[in-house]
């Protein structure tokens, strides 16, 4: 029945630990280490400050004879000094010191025992009242300047101080002999205490170690069958053998989460095997419609050039050959033939930022010949740009609709600017003029491909800003690649395109 009472008491024990959390077990553990310790150290002190008080008591009593003897010695230099000058000063000093030396003499042994230094205090305490007597007796004498009598009185009173004095010394030396072993059982006895703190300090700390062991063990033992089965599962096991934790702490709530992740993942492994071959198939016809789909939205977006701006270009190189050399007309059409073969073969591919800025170049040549250099294009690009691809005509109209709705009928001289630089990871297009600039209103209708371009308006290539989103929306995969920034009418606009860099 004892053992039986014992193994439940055990039992409700290990149940009621094992509903703790690890924080209250780690609490519960070091807030009784940390109690432990503070008794223990607390007795410690106690005992060693008690020690050290008896120790500090040892010579105490060689200091009180000490000052005894010293006192005495007082009494009888003014004594003689009154006796030798009479002054007021001896005499209070004296009356002084007596009153001194009868209240040590009050912690002197007057009482009759069997003990050699007792009994020494007791002669000491007879001896020194005798003293006391004559040598008030032969102050008396001496104020009554009754000579013969002060100096009889003054020789019994010496004598007697000599006793005293011999008397004290001995008891002196008696005392210091004893407190010398006192003194030495003392030390013994405070290194016992040191060696038996150091040894409880040991055994405290040897017994919090071996129950921290005994914590640690019930947080890594379940902790390690949780990693061995989590790395199974990882590496595609998921018919592994799930053991419970006994504990209900968050290590038995994240076993327990565990292997109900764990049965819920089977569950969903074996509904997905039915259903994946038709998704798989669904998943294919969708991925090829939406190619094509792409591919022809990326046909059909890359708009065909305005046949009048080829035309327009000629006729202007035309009346530049009757005008100048021709030198200058063969650079004109070298340059005419360069655009529109770029144009031509980049309809269906992609390019490189090089190539693309080398049509920009030859563009604005074209219009500065047609327009008597009115055109100021400035560029700042940054190094290795030009391999980076993207889709084809994507600066030049931009640049051509800076032209033609920017600087073109402007009363002061226009300008462009192209600069390509790096920023926080991302590749940054701008191409900015300081022409007619552009509402908000006006801004927002472009953006969301609201705007038509005017039927009468016939000097482009044809591809509009829409047209420019659209691509580069289906490039990148990423909207909003294309930002407009105006300050208002007059003040210029501003195209960014911001790229996202591998």
């Amino acid at each position: 029945m004892v053992k039986k009472e014992q193994n439940l008491k055990k039992t409700s024990m290990g149940k009621l630990i094992g509903r703790l959390s690890i924080r209250s077990k780690l609490i519960m553990v070091f807030g009784l280490t940390a109690a432990l310790m503070f008794v223990i150290n607390i007795i410690l002190y106690a005992e060693i400050n008690s020690s050290m008080k008896k120790l500090d008591e040892v010579y105490a009593t060689n200091v009180s004879l000490n000052e005894l003897t010293e006192c005495l010695e007082n009494t009888q230099e003014e004594v003689v000094d009154y006796l030798n000058t009479k002054s007021s000063d001896s005499l209070e000093n004296y009356y002084r010191y007596v009153q001194q030396y009868n209240d040590m003499l009050e912690q002197l042994n007057g009482t009759i025992v069997d003990n050699e230094m007792k009994i020494l205090e007791k002669n000491i305490k007879n001896m020194s009242e005798t003293y006391l007597m004559l040598a008030d007796e032969t102050i008396q004498a001496k104020r009554g300047r009754n000579v013969e009598q002060y100096k009889s009185y003054y020789n019994d009173e010496f004598q007697n101080y000599q006793y005293i004095r011999t008397a004290i010394d001995r008891l002196n030396n008696l005392q210091f002999q004893n407190n010398s072993s006192n003194y030495q059982i003392m030390l013994q006895a405070i290194k016992y205490m040191e060696i038996i703190s150091s040894v409880v300090v040991v055994v405290v700390a040897v017994i919090n170690l071996l129950i921290l062991m005994l914590l640690t063990r019930t947080i890594t033992e379940p902790l390690g069958m949780l990693a061995k089965s989590a790395n199974e599962v990882a590496g595609g096991n998921f018919d592994i053998h799930l053991v419970e934790t006994g504990s209900q702490d968050e290590i038995g709530i994240v076993t327990h989460a565990f292997i109900k992740m764990v049965y819920s993942i089977r569950e969903y492994i074996e509904k997905l095997k039915e259903s994946m071959e038709k998704e798989q198939k669904m998943k294919e016809r969708e991925v090829l419609m939406e190619m094509h789909l792409k591919d022809a939205q990326l046909k059909y977006l890359q708009a065909q050039i305005n046949p009048h701006f080829l035309f327009n270009s000629l006729n202007a190189g035309a009346q530049l050959a009757m005008m100048e050399d021709a030198e200058k007309t063969s650079i004109f059409i070298e340059k005419m033939a360069d655009f529109f073969r770029y144009n031509v073969r980049k309809t269906d591919e992609t390019a490189t930022l090089g190539e693309e800025i080398e049509a920009v170049d030859n563009y604005v040549y074209i219009l500065n010949v047609r327009f008597a250099g009115d055109i100021h294009f400035v560029k700042d690009i940054a190094l290795d740009v030009e391999d980076i691809r993207l889709p084809s005509m994507i600066l030049q109209p931009l640049v051509e609709n800076a032209v033609n709705h920017g600087i073109r009928n402007v009363e002061w001289e226009g300008f462009i600017w192209l600069k390509v630089q790096y920023e926080n990871g991302f590749l940054t297009i701008s191409i900015r003029d300081n022409g007619q600039g552009m509402t908000q209103e006006r801004i927002c209708e472009v953006l969301e491909g609201r705007t038509n371009r005017p039927d009468g308006q016939k000097d482009s290539t044809g591809i509009g800003m829409d047209n420019v989103i659209n691509r580069l929306e289906l490039f990148f995969g990423q909207k909003n690649l294309l930002q407009i920034y105006s300050e208002g009418l007059g003040k210029g606009t501003e195209v960014r395109i911001t790229i996202p860099i591998p």
